[in-house]
């Protein structure tokens, strides 16, 4: 985007602070500000983190790490640090910082890789994993189709039945689970879907909600009965529910709209306001809207 005043990137930033506007707006705006970038976009996203939504916070937190500008490590760093902070929103802070790949949160990943929240040590192992792994790399990074930064390069493995006997090893670290996880999303066939949706019951909640995001990357309906499954299942950790719910909003079919209807008023908070979000998604997906990401336009 060129020609954006700090004025308009304050005026979205306003839109994601105020706490009376809708939260499907709110993560309109947030994302307008994460595909602007720069300080003033960092400095809206950074003041929102004292708000009571779960669901946004950890949203803040992925977005600052999509946008790659190394400005933002001290703030994740301080989410990261700070335990009031849900564990969910510290894991996604953790997370980013992984995808910045900055070597100076090498020494914070690896304080926080034993915490005792077990969401937040899997993905500071991860961060540290992946930040390691960039050390090694001359060439750059591969081709991503979805655009995303991911927490791990896909594998160079392309049998899908090794793929998933590694994705569903818990003796294989994490970090070549995930490996395994992105290179099935990256074939984009029926068995890879059906491998991913088999380990999405399957790990930690922390490995199962990667399943969930990557499978509403795809976008696929093939994925609407394992993310239907999770979603329905209330024993299932909130962080997994809470990520399929996304997903089925991705995926965006009558069938995902009437499944998260039904969950609107859901007891645990950030599913709720999951399903909120995703049936905006839904909305987006089905109209002749250009981006969701349009604030810029309802400011101006």
């Amino acid at each position: 985007m060129v020609n954006i005043t700090d004025y308009q990137i304050r005026s979205i930033g306003k839109v994601l602070n105020d706490v009376n506007r809708p939260l499907k707006e709110r993560f309109r705006a947030l994302f307008t500000l994460r595909n602007i970038g720069g300080d003033v976009s960092i400095e809206c996203i950074q003041s929102c983190f004292s708000d009571s939504s779960v669901l946004l916070k950890h949203e803040l937190a992925y977005c600052l790490g999509q946008m790659q500008d190394k400005k933002a490590n001290s703030i994740l760093i301080s989410i990261l640090e700070d335990t009031k902070q849900e564990p969910m929103v510290r894991h996604e802070a953790g997370e980013a910082l992984g995808a910045i790949g900055s070597t100076e949160s090498i020494e914070i990943l690896e304080k926080h890789k034993n915490d005792p929240v077990v969401e937040v040590a899997e993905t500071c192992q991860l961060a540290l994993d992946r930040i390691k792994w960039l050390q090694t790399q001359k060439g750059g990074l591969s081709e991503n189709p979805y655009k995303s930064v991911d927490p791990a390069p896909p594998s160079t493995e392309l049998n899908v039945e090794i793929l998933q006997k590694i994705l569903l090893d818990r003796n294989a670290s994490l970090f070549e689970r995930y490996r395994a996880m992105f290179s099935l999303r990256n074939m984009q066939t029926k068995e890879s879907i059906d491998a991913l949706g088999i380990a999405l019951k399957h790990g930690s909640a922390l490995f199962k909600h990667e399943i969930a995001f990557v499978l509403g990357q795809l976008q696929d309906q093939r994925a609407t009965v394992y993310l239907k499954e999770s979603l329905e299942d209330e024993q299932e950790n909130e962080m997994v529910r809470h990520e399929c719910a996304e997903a089925l909003g991705a995926i965006a079919t009558d069938e995902c709209t009437e499944i998260l209807n039904k969950y609107m008023h859901d007891p645990k908070r950030v599913v709720k306001e999951s399903c909120e979000v995703a049936l905006d998604m839904c909305d987006y997906e089905n109209s002749p809207e250009f981006q969701y990401a349009n604030t810029l336009n309802d400011t101006n």
